[in-house]
């Protein structure tokens, strides 16, 4: 359960070596013990740093699942695992991929496989994620969206597609929920420092994950829906959203 003061006392992390979702798992133990339970890729060779990372910041226990974004059919047995040890308060659904631009859009299993993990992946694990917390009658999701699905960009239409999907359907998934008590968070980020984007040239108001995580625990212990980060980004947008299409296609970003 939340406590009055927005502590949970299990947290769910979709992407369970997600740099930013492990800075918003962290910021939440810098308040307060909880138990932490990481839905992670097969074989990912972070696990065992992350689990003991996790219990320095203060977890009072730390379990792994296997998690495939794209064995869907599995989606309903892995909630079922994550619920074993009690209700969840918390979910944070950070998992996805970056990719090439340029490779995604001329190779259609490069460009399937965006779909699948950032979209299909997490629209199925919402559906579910809403439901059994529904059903216990509170919790609070926090999906990680991106500003590049706010306005797509030809420099990344494969992944900003990707995100205004997500977008839509966790923005309105937080609307349908909302008469059950339950909470959805919105997270719409410009760029962040982590391995995803390190390849990428870095943008004006790029942040840091913990920069992201403090905003981010703020926004959900408001109730609030939706957050740009950092919240200068959402005039960025604001503007960009009202130039022209084929002024907006000249532009160099």
């Amino acid at each position: 359960m939340i406590d009055a003061t927005g502590n949970p006392q299990t947290i769910l992390l979709l992407g369970g070596t997600s740099e930013i979702g492990l800075a918003i798992v962290g910021e939440y133990l810098s308040h307060a013990p909880a138990r932490v339970v990481l839905g992670v890729q097969p074989g990912d060779e972070r696990t065992d740093a992350t689990v003991a990372a996790l219990r320095n910041q203060g977890a009072t226990g730390v379990e792994v699942l296997d998690f495939d974004a794209t064995a869907f059919a599995s989606h309903p047995a892995f909630v079922d695992r994550a619920w074993a040890g009690g209700d969840v308060d918390v979910a944070i659904v950070a998992f996805g991929i970056l990719g090439d631009n340029e490779q995604q859009w001329q190779d259609q299993t490069l460009a399937v496989a965006a779909a699948q993990i950032n979209y299909t992946g997490a629209v199925s694990v919402g559906v579910l994620l809403g439901q059994r917390m529904r059903g216990q009658g509170f919790g609070q999701i926090i999906a990680m969206s991106s500003a590049a699905g706010l306005k797509v960009r030809r420099s990344n239409f494969v992944y900003g597609s990707t995100k205004a999907g997500l977008d839509g359907f966790y923005t309105n998934l937080g609307q349908a929920l909302e008469p059950s008590g339950v909470k959805v968070l919105v997270v719409r980020p410009g760029q962040v420092r982590t391995r995803m984007s390190a390849h990428v040239k870095e943008a004006p108001l790029t942040i840091n994950p913990d920069e992201l995580a403090r905003l981010v625990v703020d926004a959900a212990r408001k109730g609030k829906s939706i957050i740009w980060t950092p919240p200068a980004f959402q005039a960025v947008m604001t503007v960009l959203q009202h130039i022209p299409a084929p002024i907006f296609t000249r532009l160099p970003i």
